[in-house]
């Protein structure tokens, strides 16, 4: 089922709001400003809403929050800005008549982490990124600028949380792999399906117990010496990689 904000990220904080306004590519819904917002950076977000003809919403500061979500960071600022290849996994899922290969996040706490892992995803060509809503940071500032603004590109596959979303995938023909240093076979020595998913967990925990059980095989990155490991945005481009060498490869 579709989410209301399936479609936009909300960005908030004056001088965030103001550089996605400023920025002409950035698709910005409408802005809303507590009514007791002051101060030359609210003139200039109220000139550049103008400029660009975008709606400028008053609200009372704790209704800001309410749609920022957090009221300490806001600035009594948030706007709607479109992420249009952003949407809900079920609505994706349904319209899919080929094979793809995607990212999930598994309780992936760190928002530069999710930032980059959605960066690398785009640039090496997977079909998406599942991001439940429940486990993984919002697709807020934080993670839009580690990002470097892949996040309005990237296709984020948005889910309730992430056994819903691999049950959802699992039903719609995807193989789940999970990512362990106890993985009995090497990511390099894979051979994924035509429907993949590729979980990475947290790098305290790895993936959850919840997760696990929809994992159908184990997959490792090889490392020099026990004990060694990689911090997690680092090992989704280790497994992007692989996974466009093997595209190239045919396989």
């Amino acid at each position: 089922m579709d989410h209301p904000r399936d479609r936009f990220l909300t960005v908030y904080g004056r001088k965030p709001v103001l550089e996605v306004l400023e920025h002409p590519e950035r698709e910005v819904a409408r802005v809303f400003l507590a009514t007791n917002a002051r101060g030359d950076m609210i003139r200039k977000i109220r000139a550049a809403a103008k400029r660009r003809g975008v709606e400028v919403v008053s609200k009372r500061a704790d209704e800001v929050s309410r749609i920022s979500r957090r009221p300490k960071q806001d600035q009594g600022v948030a706007a709607d800005v479109e992420a249009p290849a952003m949407g809900s996994l079920d609505g994706w899922l349904e319209g899919l008549e080929r094979g793809a290969r995607l990212l999930a996040l598994d309780h992936v706490t760190t928002p530069g982490n999710v930032g980059l892992v959605l960066r690398t995803a785009t640039v090496f060509g997977l079909d998406g990124v599942i991001l439940p809503r429940r486990g993984v940071p919002e697709v807020g500032p934080l993670v839009i600028k580690a990002s470097a603004g892949y996040a309005f590109r990237s296709r984020i596959l948005r889910c309730a949380d992430l056994v819903e979303g691999l049950s959802a995938a699992k039903m719609a023909g995807f193989c789940v792999y999970g990512l362990s240093d106890r993985g009995a076979s090497p990511l390099a020595g894979a051979t994924p399906r035509e429907r993949s998913v590729f979980v990475l967990g947290n790098e305290t925990d790895g993936i959850t117990e919840a997760v696990s059980p929809l994992v159908d095989e184990w997959l490792s990155i090889p490392m020099a010496a026990a004990g060694d490991s990689l911090n997690v945005a680092t090992a989704a481009a280790v497994v992007c990689w692989e996974l466009s060498r093997s595209l190239e490869a045919g396989q």
